[in-house]
């Protein structure tokens, strides 16, 4: 697709604005719609990103839902955020109303759009937006772990000293309480990461938390995070443009589990064209199991 390729964001808030820059940035696309039931912050948006022009050949404009269905990529970043008090189910409910009226506006999707859903709870939300966008499933996918992976990949290559590129491990499963690291599976140049001397009496649960709390202690600080989720949603949406087939844990429908979790997935101008069942041990395949079930439950009451 590349440089004829338009790009709809549904949902003009900090992960939605910050996913637009980084597109901008990156010079991929031909245009860029922003659309969000709220015109005005729509119209700032835009007003804003349209001075980063200097510099990209990228533009950027407001949209209609309907205009947004016929993008070549939709990403999906609107939602409610959870409220002080608020049981995830609740969250979900509210969520599920919210996703429903925001695929519905943009019907009859474009056939051959791959749909990317960055909001919360990423898994369940992928699997709702799978039931209701009328394209296969391979078309609709969720930024799942990729972001936990990142933060991962990021602190395991401090404590070795090399580039975060050159380690390869992933979180898997949810993305949320029952996400868990493949340590068994992790690897720098071809060694497993466990066998590096720093790493001989590494506390693995400690990393896990620190990797699973990261975002907390970001909302605490400064009352969101859109950085980092928006480079990596940036980096999916250049992927599927210039047809990458890059890896990535993504949120995916595992045929094996029956459910949408988070699964190292391949990542093209098609969507996505397989899913890679990855060595684990024992004990990680029993938390990828429970994991699984957990979500296969509650995406149930969403059919």
């Amino acid at each position: 697709m590349g440089k004829n390729s338009k790009v709809a964001i549904v949902g003009a808030g900090s992960v939605g604005a910050t996913i637009a820059y980084a597109i901008m940035l990156r010079d991929v696309a031909s245009e860029i719609m922003m659309v969000d039931v709220a015109p005005e912050v729509v119209r700032g948006q835009v007003l804003d990103l349209s001075d980063a022009n200097m510099i990209t050949s990228t533009k950027i404009r407001g949209a209609t839902s309907k205009e947004a269905g016929q993008a070549d990529v939709i990403v999906i970043t609107a939602g409610a955020k959870q409220r002080e008090g608020e049981t995830r189910t609740q969250l979900i409910d509210r969520n599920y109303k919210v996703l429903h009226s925001v695929i519905g506006g943009m019907q009859p999707i474009n056939q051959e759009a791959i749909i990317l859903i960055v909001s919360n709870p990423v898994d369940v939300l992928t699997h709702i937006a799978q039931q209701l966008a009328g394209i296969p499933k391979n078309q609709v996918v969720g930024s799942g772990t990729f972001l936990d992976t990142s933060r991962l990949r990021v602190l395991l290559a401090q404590k070795l000293q090399v580039s975060a590129s050159s380690i390869h491990a992933f979180v898997l499963g949810e993305h949320g309480d029952s996400q868990f690291v493949a340590w068994s599976s992790a690897s720098v140049a071809g060694k497993p990461l466990l066998s590096f001397p720093e790493f001989k009496d590494a506390d693995k649960n400690a990393i896990e938390k620190e990797i699973a709390n990261k975002a907390y202690e970001i909302i605490k600080m400064k009352g969101a995070t859109y950085y980092g989720i928006g480079a990596l949603a940036a980096s999916l949406v250049d992927c599927i443009l210039l047809d990458k087939r890059e890896v990535r844990p993504l949120s995916v429908y595992v045929e094996s589990l029956g459910t949408v979790l988070s699964a190292p997935a391949k990542l093209g101008y098609d969507g996505i064209e397989r899913v890679i069942d990855i060595p684990l041990d024992k004990e990680e395949r029993t938390r990828l199991e429970d994991s699984a079930a957990s979500l296969k439950e509650i995406c149930a009451k969403y059919q």
